[in-house]
């Protein structure tokens, strides 16, 4: 089993168990000791390990965002040298870096990027050189434990069928929508998975639960609604899904989505 499972992003991994782990709304952060992933700690086995998944839903290539990406990065952290390869880890695909900082920095820096249908994830690695030895192993046993989710346990169903990720409770659609004609056509949920999140669960969700999606709208899109719209048909039932951005308690989320559908 994995020691860590991502339901809503849909990617998981094993990391050694005397590890710490820290989530900050879309990112991931892996370090052998909890004050490892404070920006503060400048202390030994700082090593540390961030994933942030993003969403794609343009069909654009890969390389020209590894390109702003890395170009960022190695600006950010002073790189004196960038070369990279590519890197494949199963069916997902991408890029990754070693970048050589200035000489009088003490650590090394690693950086990768993987998609896989809908899902970007960025890597980055950080480590004293002199601790290369327990870290970069370590490190890579942790990265190549990736997958990309096929079941994930713990989905929720509703009595219509449509699944949603733990931490999403059921409110009163007049608390969403306040324009409502026909409440009893109408659901709505709340919880704090980010509106990127909350796409490439539905994405990857609805069809493996017997939905055809058969028009979506992501968000963010200049042409849509403001939010993320989906239409959904199974054994003659449709339903209109919305995920809506909202402002609230978001646990270190910046934009997270509540759940709203209309069934016709």
């Amino acid at each position: 089993m994995p020691d860590f499972q991502q339901i809503a992003w849909g990617y998981e991994l094993t990391y050694p168990e005397d590890w710490a782990h820290l989530t900050l709304g879309d990112v991931e952060g892996f370090a052998a000791k909890p004050e490892a992933l404070s920006p503060d700690y400048i202390g030994d086995r700082s090593g540390q390990l961030l994933i942030r998944a993003e969403l794609m839903t343009t069909g654009q290539p890969i390389e020209p965002i590894w390109n702003k990406h890395i170009g960022m990065v190695a600006s950010m952290m002073g790189a004196r040298d960038v070369g990279s390869a590519a890197w494949q880890l199963g069916q997902a695909k991408g890029f990754e870096a070693e970048i050589v900082l200035a000489r009088k920095d003490e650590r090394r820096f690693w950086v990768g990027i993987l998609s896989y249908r809908w899902l970007l994830l960025q890597f980055s690695v950080l480590h004293l050189k002199s601790e290369f030895d327990y870290f970069q192993p370590a490190m890579t046993r942790v990265i190549s434990s990736l997958k990309i989710i096929r079941e994930a346990a713990g989905i929720l169903l509703d009595d219509n069928g449509i699944p949603r990720p733990p931490g999403y409770d059921r409110i009163a659609v007049k608390d969403v929508l306040d324009d409502v004609q026909d409440p009893a056509n109408w659901l709505a949920y709340n919880g704090t998975q980010s509106i990127g999140a909350m796409q490439a669960f539905c994405l990857r969700e609805m069809p493996i639960h017997g939905w055809e999606i058969t028009e979506y709208e992501p968000f963010p899109n200049q042409k849509g609604p403001g939010f993320a719209r989906l239409q959904l048909e199974k054994d003659r039932k449709q339903i209109t899904l919305g995920l809506l951005p909202y402002q609230g308690e978001t646990g270190g989320v910046d934009t997270p989505a509540r759940l709203v559908y209309k069934m016709r």
